[in-house]
């Protein structure tokens, strides 16, 4: 297979894109978001949290006419990178190019820096550090794009991450059991509800997790698993947190959750790991494609 080679230009419009699409995803909340939020709002029965709801879609409102962030938590940037394998890309290049996207957003904006070393908290005011921005690659079959999904990971809803291993004998009801438990008791009104509740099943620990934080901020809401039983699974788990009765913000409603998305991978014979990542109401990712030439479609 001959490999198309990407132009000169490349990764300077790589960069320039991961400097924009992390202010854009800061800004402009996509569209599945935005549509959910304001059905939630005619759906809500509680006084108390349609005036939530009324606040959030007013938040979004002013964002969209003065052009501020929706959040004031820049959060942790994440890069999801899919490359076609059609293409011939210097992957030390590409890295370099997207955290200096990463970084000249936050100093050319300018953003909040969330982003400290763990023990001395030390901030570069760039919001990069060692291993951040977290980038994550993925290589496609039969394609000649790279696609680049922008999402900044607040901590509210990242504390709210949690595994378990559970054994093969707990069965289908220990995985609903450790989900429902783990919402209500732990979970509740942390993550400025509603939220979106990503379950990751099956692989090892590190894969599980990562699936729950790909199920929780790559997947537009209304997106189904694939699979009738991942995809029942997330039905029941969706009715079942939304009869908890959290509400928006956590004061009480119909509206707990917009959405729970499952990715899941097989596992052990003797394992049967699950993870949940939470994504807040303000589910922020922008997304660009773009081909060899530098040319490129802007989304969500």
């Amino acid at each position: 297979m001959i490999k198309q080679t990407v132009a000169d230009s490349f990764y300077k419009t790589v960069e320039e894109l991961c400097k924009e699409l992390y202010i854009k995803a800061l800004k402009d909340l996509p569209p599945d978001v935005r549509e959910t939020l304001q059905k939630a709002y005619e759906q809500e029965e509680t006084e108390t949290g349609k005036q939530v709801l009324s606040t959030m879609l007013e938040n979004i409102k002013i964002a969209d006419e003065k052009n501020r962030l929706i959040c004031q938590d820049t959060g942790i940037p994440i890069y999801f990178v899919k490359v076609g394998n059609k293409l011939s890309v210097d992957f030390v290049q590409l890295e370099e190019t997207i955290i200096k996207g990463c970084q000249r957003a936050t100093v050319e904006h300018p953003l909040r820096s969330s982003v400290v070393s763990p023990f001395k908290r030390q901030n570069n005011q760039n919001s990069s550090g060692y291993r951040i921005p977290s980038i994550h690659y993925d290589v496609v079959q039969d394609n000649d794009k790279v696609e680049i999904l922008m999402v900044p990971k607040g901590s509210g809803s990242e504390n709210m991450s949690f595994l378990k291993m559970l054994i093969p004998a707990e069965g289908v009801r220990g995985v609903k059991r450790f989900v429902l438990d783990t919402i209500a008791t732990q979970v509740g009104a942390n993550p400025c509800p509603p939220y979106i509740v990503g379950v990751g099943i099956g692989g090892t620990a590190d894969m599980c997790v990562k699936l729950a934080k790909l199920a929780a901020v790559t997947r537009p809401i209304g997106s189904q698993n694939p699979d009738p039983e991942m995809a029942a699974f997330e039905k029941e788990m969706f009715e079942a947190i939304n009869e908890l009765g959290i509400g928006p913000m956590g004061l009480g409603g119909l509206n707990s959750a917009i959405a729970v998305n499952v990715e899941h991978a097989y596992t052990h014979i003797t394992q049967n790991p699950v993870a949940i990542n939470i994504q807040c109401w303000p589910a922020r990712r922008a997304k660009a494609i773009l081909g060899a030439d530098g040319k490129y479609e802007l989304g969500y």
